[in-house]
Parts: structure tokens; sequence; C-alpha cells
């Protein structure tokens, strides 16, 4: 089934709308949660919730590419229980979540609200267009859909410790493009 017609049923307000959406993306989900928390329990936990907050979104929303727009809820959901499980101390099995290390460059929450999110996403699109497109998918895999570094080398074709070396340099001129753009960290 395609997109469109999925997201037409949750304007519909059709219940197979979630189970369309499981069928063409559940796998795929599931593995964003678990790359971000490592845990099979809590990883079906966190796509039953994108679906909850899915459901629950749309209508209004009407999402142009929904496998974005889905990763994206997953993503955060998974973050948040991430940290709630690091708070509670208990133990996932995953020391770090990916995005940490992006920290560096873009700041706590604090001083990302006091950005404008739209800037931060045009200055991050602008400077991500500046590499060739290997180094961008190494990028992608890594921060957006969390692989592993491991997983990531291996999708973009890297070795693992060239793969490294790549996003350390990617961070720090990402740093260093959103200093000269006034973004202080």
């Amino acid at each position: 089934m395609e997109d469109r017609q999925i997201i037409d049923l949750y304007w519909a307000r059709d219940e197979d709308a979630v189970r369309q959406t499981d069928i063409k993306y559940g796998r795929y989900l599931k593995k964003v949660a678990r790359n971000i928390i490592n845990d099979r329990e809590y990883s079906r936990e966190i796509v039953s919730d994108t679906y909850v907050r899915t459901w629950s979104s749309i209508p209004p929303e009407r999402p142009d590419k929904f496998l974005i727009w889905l990763s994206r809820i997953t993503r955060a959901i998974a973050a948040d229980r991430l940290r709630f499980l690091k708070r509670k101390k208990r133990s996932t099995g995953q020391s770090d979540l990916p995005l940490d290390e992006l920290e560096e460059c873009i700041g706590d929450d604090s001083s990302r609200r006091e950005y404008e999110l739209s800037v931060l996403k045009d200055i991050l699109d602008s400077f991500l267009r500046s590499y060739p497109e290997r180094s961008r998918n190494l990028f992608l895999c890594r921060y957006f859909y969390c692989d592993s570094l491991k997983e990531a080398a291996g999708i973009c074709g890297f070795t693992e410790s060239a793969a490294k070396t790549q996003l350390f340099r990617m961070r720090a001129a990402l740093r260093e493009r959103l200093g000269q753009e006034g973004y202080t960290v």
C-alpha cells in the first residue's frame, strides 16, 4: 500500500491504518528504536507508542515523507525512554545515544530552545550538502537513523576507523560552521 493511501486511512480514522503502517514499516521502526535503546521489548513498546502518536497526529498533520516522519517520532520516543532509564539507573545495554556526540556542537536543550529550529535545520542541510554523498550518508546513518558506528561504516563503504575519523571531522566542521552563523554552545 502506498504512503498516501495509508495516510488517507488515518484521515478516515480507519484502524486499518495502523496495521498497514506496521506491515510496511514495523520492522524498520523497530530497528531504529533498537539502535537507540538496544532492548527488544522496549523497542516493541516504542513502536507501539509511535503508532499511538501517529494516530493522534493525523489529522491534522499530513506528512509529505511518511517514513521520515515516522522515524522522527520513533527516535524521539526512544531517546526519551533512554533518558528515563538512565535517570532511573537502569541498564539498557547501550551507554550513549549517538546524538550525544553532536551535543558538543548544538548544545543542551535550553540553548537549543533559544535558537530557531528552522534556522538550525537550514544550516545543517547546507552543511551536509557541502559534503560528498558518501560522507552525508555516513552522517545520516549515524545521527539520523542511530546506526552503530560499525553498521554506518559498513553501509557507507568506510572502515570503522575511517568512519570514526570522518564523523569526528564533520562534527568539528559543524561546530565551526555553527559558530560562523552566530550559534555558540
